[in-house]
């Protein structure tokens, strides 16, 4: 059996300023869905508010009528996952209530060019226990960032992710998902696991551009798809958390372009 050569892109400094530019738009709108989100509030709202973010600044949404393995095309621009929801989670009628936790991915399109991330936000008051997946959550994304150095191994991020997680406490890593590269498409070469050995992989060169995206389960992490076609959930309706950035490898080092500030690592 023949496997299909995998083919990365790798972008000019003047492409990957236009990522600059698309991570922005998304990390501006991630700020406001994070200050909007409170009880009371519809998912749905927080998607109309991320489609005006996208109008006032020129931008096209990632994930708008987005189709994966022959699924119906996605509705919302914003995925809003709540609880035991991993990724994927459509937007609408649901009212967040307090202490839910919701994780908000949201990916803009800047001059054709993507920029991808997410956020897991508490709901008025959560639970210590969910404070705490959170933040393992988004401790096992920063210290995957920190591993995409030009040099370096594809795994070396991934193993970064799981030694964060691990080393907190009996956590899940979903493995059924992880991140990706981007840059004209939201979804390319290469797939990034959440766990693995280092050393590992593609080499990690000047120019490439990953989305680095751990989701951890506060139970066991097998997940499964709800009869919309896009929502993933826990099995065993353990909550989770989901965070991501869009980061750069550059020469010297690496550059989060869906960070507020500018974030070189």
């Amino acid at each position: 059996m023949f496997r299909k050569k995998s083919t990365i892109e790798i972008k000019s400094a003047d492409q990957l300023a236009v990522m600059r530019a698309a991570g922005l738009v998304v990390a501006k709108t991630l700020q406001a869905i994070s200050v909007e989100a409170r009880p009371g509030v519809t998912t749905g709202s927080l998607d109309e508010l991320a489609r005006d973010f996208l109008a006032d600044n020129n931008a096209t949404s990632s994930f708008l009528h987005y189709r994966a393995h022959g699924a119906v095309p996605y509705p919302g621009v914003i995925c809003a996952s709540v609880n035991e929801e991993v990724v994927h989670g459509i937007p609408g009628p649901r009212v967040l209530e307090d202490g839910d936790l919701l994780s908000v991915d949201f990916g803009a399109i800047v001059d054709g060019w993507h920029g991808d991330a997410a956020i897991s936000v508490p709901i008025g008051e959560v639970a210590p226990d969910v404070s705490e997946l959170s933040r393992v959550a988004e401790a096992s994304l920063w210290a995957g960032l920190a591993k995409a150095r030009a040099g370096g191994r594809l795994t070396d991020i991934s193993h970064a992710v799981e030694s964060t997680i691990t080393a907190a406490g009996p956590f899940g890593i979903v493995a059924d998902y992880g991140g990706h590269g981007i840059g004209t498409r939201m979804h390319m070469d290469p797939h990034i696991l959440n766990y693995g050995s280092p050393g590992r992989g593609h080499l990690l060169r000047p120019g490439m551009a990953l989305a680095i995206e751990p989701m951890v389960t506060q139970g066991d992490p097998e997940v499964g798809v709800l009869a919309d076609a896009w929502t993933v959930v826990t099995m065993d309706g353990g909550w989770a958390a989901h965070w991501e950035h869009t980061v750069a490898v550059t020469e010297s080092g690496p550059w989060v372009l869906t960070a507020l500030d500018d974030v070189r690592l």
